[in-house]
């Protein structure tokens, strides 16, 4: 059923917004040029690897040895705007239509961290990443990732039909009202670097 509501969904996403998506294409042409879409490699369900794609937000700046700045200093005001409304995630409905990802479940974070996680946080892999879940109706980047671990162990164990819908209802309310996009000291996120007992701890699913 989660699957099927997942197809229906993002197809009736994409055709409502499809004037949008077209725009945004031809905003970030002009405005960062090429590539329109960013892609990273990220681990789905059991950690197994896919192809994740946003739209681009950040500029190729680099500093004098040819390294990317910060993040903070790449994020245009136009990537932050698309940011603040999530214009930047819908292209990962393309990736709920492949199945690699499901409309709700714990945001698919980078393949770095999965030597990193405890076993608990681990079992977040047990389920779909998601385009939106618990942890970002709950706090998204204004909370803690051992927060925000917790929270995505809670839904993978409790996920039902009608907390799903719930969770749908809530985005959409956060992304209206543009809360806890950023985390107090970082652009978004600070990179997680593990717990101070499990640190490069190897999780096998």
């Amino acid at each position: 059923m989660k699957r099927i509501f997942d197809l229906i969904f993002a197809l009736i996403i994409l055709l409502i917004f499809s004037p949008i998506l077209l725009i945004i294409t031809i905003l970030i042409r002009i405005k960062l040029g090429s590539p329109i879409i960013f892609k990273q490699q990220r681990p789905g369900m059991h950690g197994k690897p896919f192809i994740l794609y946003k739209f681009r937000t950040m500029s190729n700046k680099r500093d004098n040895n040819g390294e990317l700045l910060d993040d903070e200093f790449r994020l245009t005001p136009f990537g932050s705007f698309l940011r603040k409304f999530s214009l930047d995630e819908l292209p990962q409905l393309i990736n709920v239509l492949k199945g690699e990802i499901s409309l709700v479940g714990p945001r698919p974070l980078l393949m770095e961290y999965l030597s990193l996680y405890s076993e608990e946080q681990a079992k977040r892999l047990f389920v779909k990443p998601g385009l939106t879940g618990w942890a970002q109706v709950n706090g998204r980047n204004a909370i803690s990732w051992e927060e925000k671990f917790k929270l995505d162990v809670w839904y993978v164990e409790n996920q039902s039909f009608l907390l799903d819908l719930k969770i749908l209802y809530l985005t959409v309310m956060k992304v209206i009202k543009t809360e806890d996009i950023k985390n107090d000291k970082h652009t978004t996120m600070p990179s997680f670097e593990g717990n101070s007992v499990n640190n490069n701890k190897d999780i096998s699913l």
